[in-house]
């Protein structure tokens, strides 16, 4: 007569099959205490090789030597015969080298997650992160690498301002956000000038270089030089 897997019990662990979930479910039923011992001796060895190896070399293929180290593993075998009794549903009453398990540990434990940590973000618009390089930058000494820094902060503040919010925004809202953000520690002028929001959303916005600023000059003297002429 045909089994269907609806009719069949709920396989425990899955990893090693239906057939060795069936042997020991067959060896509960042994009365006799010796015959017991020796069925569930003879079910741990055929759990061993149905396990899978662990792959090596990160190809998948698997030394003998290796498989012979975890064979001689006494945690190895300690877990095969813990999972025998699980599968047993703790019914297999037999001789073990290793202590019962308790039911309890057949519970599920909750993995331990990561707890991450927890602040207010003053400003959701530019993230955690930013509000610690900044309090990081306020520390520094005051002088012109810190107005520097300061700049590119107020920058990067506006660009990702205008991924929340496309409509353009006042220089001196950024700048007083900036201030008020590191405690008053980091001061541009009201009049200062981010760079443009075009720029900013397209993605080619560069700061001034001296060979930029030099060119400009040289451009501006050519423009009065032909005026006067």
């Amino acid at each position: 007569m045909l089994e269907y897997n609806t009719s069949r019990n709920k396989l425990i662990i899955r990893e090693y099959g239906r057939n060795i979930q069936k042997m020991i479910e067959d060896a509960v039923k042994i009365e006799d205490r010796e015959k017991r011992n020796e069925a569930a001796k003879a079910i741990v060895k055929a759990m061993s090789l149905a396990t899978p190896t662990p792959a090596a070399n990160g190809n998948g293929n698997v030394s003998n030597t290796q498989i012979q180290k975890e064979r001689e593993s006494i945690d190895y075998w300690r877990k095969l015969w813990d999972h025998l009794f699980i599968i047993s549903d703790y019914q297999l009453d037999v001789d073990s080298l290793f202590p019962k398990p308790q039911p309890s540990e057949k519970e599920h434990v909750s993995i331990p997650h990561e707890e991450y940590k927890k602040g207010i973000v003053r400003t959701r618009s530019y993230g955690r992160y930013l509000g610690k390089i900044i309090q990081a930058v306020s520390a520094y000494p005051d002088g012109p690498q810190k107005q520097q820094l300061a700049r590119n902060i107020a920058n990067q503040m506006k660009r990702l301002y205008l991924k929340f919010n496309r409509d353009t925004v006042d220089d001196t809202v950024i700048i007083s956000q900036l201030k008020d953000l590191s405690q008053g520690r980091l001061v541009l002028p009201d009049d200062f000038e981010l760079i443009p929001a075009k720029e900013l959303l397209s993605g080619t916005s560069q700061q001034p270089t001296k060979s930029s600023k030099k060119k400009k000059k040289k451009k501006k003297k050519k423009q009065q030089t032909n005026t006067n002429v």
